[in-house]
């Protein structure tokens, strides 16, 4: 699958969340936490990149929460600068508008680095970050950043 771009400049606002959630950036005490629970529900890949974000100051990881419950994750600016991703939310929440929220959100602080366009790497669902943000694909003839990860003998 081909990385998308997307055009900072224009982005829509945050919507709000439902009563009782709340989108916060990651606090370095809540690692391990936050990565078991990224590498329970998506995978070792998805946690090691979220582990790399929650060693920068400040955190490029937002989470999506109902109280002490994580609900999901974004990372920005943490794979490649000015990459979105790894995203992700639990099955249990997902319809609440979480994603939507996470994507703007990391997005609007992407543009408050300086950043005029963002790059969503390897993305899942297209339609969603079409619909949503107005993000493109890039030229399949473009390589993507990615490499085959190291496996263990």
């Amino acid at each position: 699958m081909t990385d998308m771009i997307v055009a900072l400049s224009d982005l829509p606002v945050i919507p709000p969340l439902v009563e009782g959630y709340e989108l916060t950036p990651a606090k370095t005490w809540d690692r391990e936490v936050i990565v078991d629970w990224v590498r329970d529900h998506f995978g070792t890949l998805w946690s090691s990149e979220v582990a790399n974000g929650l060693g920068h100051h400040p955190c490029r990881v937002l989470i999506a929460r109902r109280g002490t419950e994580i609900l999901g994750f974004a990372c920005f600016d943490v794979t490649f600068p000015g990459f979105f991703g790894p995203t992700g939310v639990a099955e249990s929440a997902r319809g609440l508008g979480l994603g939507k929220a996470l994507l703007l959100d990391a997005l609007h602080r992407l543009r408050a680095r300086g950043y005029v366009y963002a790059f969503i790497g390897d993305p899942g669902p297209i339609e969603f970050y079409q619909r949503t943000v107005g993000a493109v694909a890039l030229p399949e003839s473009l390589t993507s950043g990615y490499s085959t990860p190291l496996k263990r003998q």
